[in-house]
């Protein structure tokens, strides 16, 4: 069995509002195979860092606690308004335990990440000794992602998100999956100096990379080998195909 990695927290992000679902129900909390989505990724956490998990929680967000508190010990933390995911990881901080040297931040509508590529972000950025490691993937159709910004010596300079992005950046195929590993003492300095100043007005999680690149910051990137594994469940079409996904990967291990 894998060994959990102690000194690594995971702040799962689950607060959204998920309105493209047309559903009165919270976002995470649609199932896949008869399972709220969010159950995959806490699972999928907890294999790799066991308790150290912090879920930001926030539309239906008693609903959603009890769901979970039922079948996993997490921490929860509110976030009353959804601000962005930058306000949502700082609405997770005061909870992050204290003896973890590092933070891998997952979405909870990205249900088919697995614990083998997180312990591959969390090992090639521990051993690249970073302050930011991203995990990105390469798509032909990349319309929708944030891009991932490379200087001329290949270095990350920053994600630009769509809504921000100028015609040329939106011609970059290496896409951010929203999945990081972060050293903590890094992380709560950066989130002080982010910024509401961009066409969504919220605090982007994202404008660390920027901020930690002018600061002269190890920042990395790896390119995961598996687009599956990242698709976030956006509409009731992206459910159906996770969930057919899901299947073929039980099918498989059975």
């Amino acid at each position: 069995m894998q060994t959990v990695i102690d000194n690594v927290a995971a702040v799962i992000l689950a607060a959204g509002m998920g309105t493209r679902m047309k559903s009165n129900k919270a976002k995470v909390l649609h199932e896949i195979i008869g399972r709220p989505m969010v159950m995959y990724v806490v699972e999928t956490a907890s294999k790799v860092v066991g308790n150290n998990i912090v879920l930001v929680i926030g539309n239906q967000a008693d609903k959603v606690k009890r769901i979970v508190s039922e079948r996993i010990d997490v921490i929860f933390a509110i976030q009353e308004e959804q601000l962005g995911t930058g306000h949502a990881v700082l609405c997770a901080q005061p909870y992050i335990p204290e003896h973890a040297d590092q933070v891998v931040i997952l979405c909870g509508d990205v249900p088919l990440i697995t614990p083998y590529t997180l312990i591959q972000l969390i090992d090639d950025h521990i051993k690249a000794v970073r302050d930011i490691s991203i995990l990105a993937v390469e798509i032909d159709n990349p319309k929708g992602y944030g891009r991932i910004l490379l200087d001329e010596n290949r270095n990350v300079n920053g994600i630009v998100e769509e809504t921000d992005a100028t015609e040329e950046q939106k011609g970059i195929k290496i896409i951010n999956t929203g999945i990081y590993c972060i050293k903590k003492d890094y992380l709560f300095d950066a989130l002080k100096k982010i910024k509401s100043d961009n066409v969504q007005g919220e605090l982007y999680l994202t404008d660390i990379i920027g901020i930690g690149y002018k600061e002269g910051k190890n920042i990395g990137v790896l390119v995961g080998s598996d687009v599956e594994e990242v698709i976030g469940v956006n509409n009731s079409e992206d459910l159906i195909k996770v969930e057919i996904i899901m299947r073929e990967r039980l099918y498989k291990t059975s």
